[in-house]
């Protein structure tokens, strides 16, 4: 078994969209009316038809999913953001931890459900795996 793709439930399926090919540089690989494939393995659902599927509300900023990316210029992403005509909302703003690592993490605008987090690590993942 292999894993393809990390699907999130969005509220708005072009703000979402343009905000990842924006700030992330994602392209659309697929998009299916609702159900949009982007590059990296993304996968954007509307959150109607989320809902519609598994017959339950959809719980927006449940702080229970995060998206996790790797940036070699942390500040000049977070300034980028910042400058971007998106409004975004905090979880933590630009830090540092004791060992070093970089990282902030935000609510991505369009989403119901999902906060991204950008670090600056020592060692890439990559590296690691």
């Amino acid at each position: 078994m292999k894993l393809r793709n990390v699907l999130i439930v969005v509220s708005d399926i072009e703000e979402s969209i343009n905000f990842y090919r924006d700030l992330f540089g994602l392209q659309v690989v697929l998009n299916n009316d609702g159900n949009v494939i982007m590059t990296e393995g993304l996968v954007l659902q509307d959150k109607n038809i989320w809902k519609d599927f598994l017959e339950k509300d959809v719980v927006p900023q449940n702080n229970m999913t995060e998206l996790y990316f790797e940036e070699k210029n942390i500040e000049d992403f977070v300034e980028k953001l910042n400058n971007s005509r998106y409004e975004i909302q905090y979880v933590n703003e630009l830090m540092e931890h004791s060992w070093g690592q970089k990282m902030v993490r935000f609510y991505v605008p369009g989403h119901s459900n999902a906060a991204a987090r950008i670090v600056r690590s020592r060692c890439s993942l990559d590296k690691i795996l």
